[in-house]
C-alpha cells in the first residue's frame, strides 16, 4: 500500500511540475539588446543577444524602444582556448 501511494506521488509531482522556460542570454555573444514593446506594440519585451560590440547594438536600437546591455551569461575573463599541435610521427 505504501508502495503504491509512494508512486502516485511521483508521478503526480512530475506531471504537475512547471515547464521550464527557454534561456534568456546566449552565452555566445557579450552584448544584448533589450527591446520593448509596451501594451499599445503588443509581445512584450524580450532580449536580442546576437551582438558582437557596443557601437553595432546601439546602431540595431537607434529609432527603437531598446537599450544596449553587456551579456551577463558571457564569458568575459575566460582565457582563450589554446591550440595544441600534435607531434607527427
Amino acid at each position: 500500500m505504501r508502495r503504491s501511494f509512494g508512486l502516485i506521488m511521483t508521478i503526480g509531482a512530475l506531471l504537475t511540475a512547471a515547464p521550464s522556460q527557454a534561456q534568456t542570454f546566449d552565452p555566445r555573444y557579450p552584448i544584448c539588446m533589450h527591446v520593448y514593446s509596451g501594451a499599445n506594440g503588443g509581445g512584450g519585451e524580450w532580449y536580442d543577444c546576437s551582438f558582437t560590440s557596443l557601437p553595432q547594438c546601439r546602431a540595431t536600437a537607434s529609432g527603437r524602444s531598446a537599450s544596449c546591455d553587456l551579456n551577463p551569461y558571457y564569458p568575459f575573463n575566460a582565457s582563450p582556448q589554446r591550440l595544441r599541435h600534435q607531434r607527427g610521427g
